[in-house]
């Protein structure tokens, strides 16, 4: 989870790196990154669209891409805490490029519809935390289970989503403890849950996602930052060690030279090298489990 400390940290880094002074530009640079990412073979044409998903508390606005023919495992993806926004819809659709029906999520509909971030913003920004964290507060383990179930029903009404095969998950951040949530709320749908420098994966509440694994049926990726490592090395052992006990299949590893938000094509600190081998980890994972 980003915070005070994941600034600093990640602001040390860019110093030691020459790109303190980077100018993350909008949308260029987005389109210039994409551009680079290698294609995936036999890439799928896609159709992208806006959807609304009615959950129990009013109607989540969402971006879908899926193949343009056929049906497909599909894939929730949850962005990280500045929410949905162009980053995530790229990805979204290169993932669905790769033949999944992907739906990436609002967490933050119930208080906002639509980006909450402009082009070149990021959480290191005072006036954007400011504005994010009213939004961020409004979250809650219960809320993105109860998210989560009306996302996996209107994916199995969904012509593009093949409804025989389970369905994976993604968390950045913040929700990549959504991704475990989810995994332990509806087992009997999830088959893959992937998260990526997520927060909050081991606390001290009865309620963590680490006791939650014997409720999991699906495989698991963990990618954990490498400074966020340094905050809790202990947490990569406690959860191999639930995954272990629950007879979970879980890959988990702390991603070397990787600071936290290393995956998401918009961040300052965005790791190609390791968000490219995160990706093909949780393709791997995909492939594998909801074939």
């Amino acid at each position: 989870m980003c915070d005070e400390r994941t600034n600093r940290e990640n602001e040390i880094y860019l110093s030691r790196s020459g790109q303190s002074r980077r100018d993350f530009s909008t949308g260029l640079s987005l389109a210039v990154l994409a551009a680079m990412l290698p294609g995936a073979v036999n890439s799928a044409t896609v159709v992208e669209s806006n959807v609304t998903v009615k959950t129990p508390d009013g109607e989540s606005d969402c971006y879908l891409a899926h193949p343009a023919t056929g049906s497909h495992a599909a894939v929730i993806m949850w962005p990280d805490i500045m929410s949905i926004r162009p980053a995530f819809r790229m990805m979204g659709k290169r993932l669905a490029e790769s033949g999944y029906a992907v739906l990436v999520v609002n967490p933050y509909y119930r208080t906002h519809q639509g980006d909450l971030v402009k082009g070149g913003e990021g959480f290191h920004m005072p006036e954007v935390r400011e504005r994010l964290m009213p939004h961020y507060k409004s979250q809650s383990p219960i809320t993105c289970v109860t998210d989560g179930r009306a996302y996996v029903d209107y994916l199995d009404k969904l012509p593009a989503a093949d409804s025989s095969r389970q369905i994976g998950t993604c968390g950045y951040c913040m929700t990549g403890s959504y991704a475990l949530r989810l995994a332990a709320a509806v087992p009997e749908r999830m088959g893959a849950a992937a998260s990526f420098h997520g927060g909050g994966l081991v606390t001290e509440g009865s309620d963590s996602p680490h006791l939650l694994m014997p409720d999991i049926d699906a495989g698991l990726l963990i990618a954990i930052a490498e400074n966020d490592d340094e905050k809790a090395p202990q947490d990569k052992t406690v959860l191999r060690q639930a995954c272990e006990q629950a007879g979970v299949q879980a890959e988990i590893e702390v991603y070397e030279g990787a600071m936290h938000g290393w995956c998401p094509l918009d961040s300052r600190v965005y790791n190609k090298v390791q968000a490219e081998r995160a990706w093909s980890r949780m393709l791997a994972l995909f492939e594998q489990q909801l074939a």
